[in-house]
């Protein structure tokens, strides 16, 4: 068995559930091994003894690997899509920072993960992802030009509104006067498209969420619609340039430029073990079961 290791940045106590990790790995003889930069941040806090030298570092991946863990939160795991792309290869979220989302598993479960992993008590949950294409071509994005939560237009160097026109399979939907639009995956859904009132929609839902930011008709509301479809984007605004989010990626475009965007041809693993949910995860994150009214049940 083969696995990759990532993450960011270190959380408060990470070193301990990092040795943690490698150590239970190494009971299990499993070949490890570690992204660069993340290698180097353990070796500068002194996390890694002498006998993990042997792991090795990885700069790409191939299909030969098993699973690959994220340490970190949700961000961390954005950022594992980005080697993960289309090679079909889970990825174990472990969850080193606040609210957690995608890394469902708490870095206190780490032994508990493995021994569910060893006996494949877990599933493999598939999320879809959406594609952008400009017109004209914009090399920031040709190479991943794919979003896990979402895809975020919005206004840049002013205070002032921008309007985005939008087309729904060539057909015309509206034009959004806002600060922005946010084009959300059901994975995205519980991110920032819900902080901007978008609604929370399972991942297995075959549906695309278009969430207005601080909208200027307060009748203009968010809109669910199959994932099938194809949108067309195209913004003015006072400025000549707008800005444009693939999850953590920022990149300037300019106000000629036609975004189309549409669900990828791939998908990405994410690891949940058996007594995980999704329901289970919303009702931790969001206190569903902290009304008072609930006590009694």
């Amino acid at each position: 068995m083969k696995v990759a290791l990532y993450g960011q940045f270190y959380h408060k106590n990470s070193g301990k559930y990092i040795r943690e990790l490698l150590d239970e790995l190494s009971n299990l003889d499993i070949e490890v091994r570690i992204e660069e930069e993340f290698l180097k941040i353990i070796n500068q806090n002194k996390s890694v003894a002498k006998q993990y030298t042997q792991f090795k570092t990885f700069n790409q991946l191939d299909g030969s690997y098993d699973l690959f863990f994220s340490i970190g939160g949700d961000g961390t795991i954005l950022r594992s899509v980005h080697y993960v792309k289309a090679l079909d290869i889970p990825i174990v979220g472990i969850n080193t920072g606040r609210l957690g989302f995608l890394a469902t598993i708490q870095k206190e479960e780490i032994r508990a993960m493995i021994l569910a992993l060893k006996q494949k008590e877990y599933t493999v949950s598939k999320r879809d992802l959406l594609s952008v294409a400009t017109y004209p071509n914009n090399h920031s994005l040709s190479s991943m030009n794919f979003a896990l939560n979402e895809v975020a237009i919005s206004r840049k160097n002013s205070t002032s509104m921008i309007t985005v026109e939008s087309w729904m399979d060539d057909k015309y939907l509206n034009a959004y006067w806002a600060d922005g639009l946010i084009i959300s995956t059901p994975t995205g859904s519980t991110g920032y498209s819900l902080s901007c009132g978008g609604p929370i929609i399972t991942p297995e839902t075959k549906a695309i969420s278009i969430t207005p930011i601080a909208p200027h008709n307060l009748n203009v509301r968010p809109l669910i619609i199959p994932d099938d479809k194809e949108l067309k984007l195209r913004v003015s605004s006072r400025e000549n340039q707008f800005l444009i989010s693939l999850d953590s990626r920022l990149t300037t475009l300019n106000n000629d430029t036609e975004i189309h965007l549409k669900k990828a041809d791939f998908q990405i693993g994410i690891v949940l073990l058996n007594e995980n949910s999704f329901i289970k995860t919303l009702r931790q994150k969001l206190l569903w079961g902290e009304d008072k009214r609930n006590l009694k049940q």
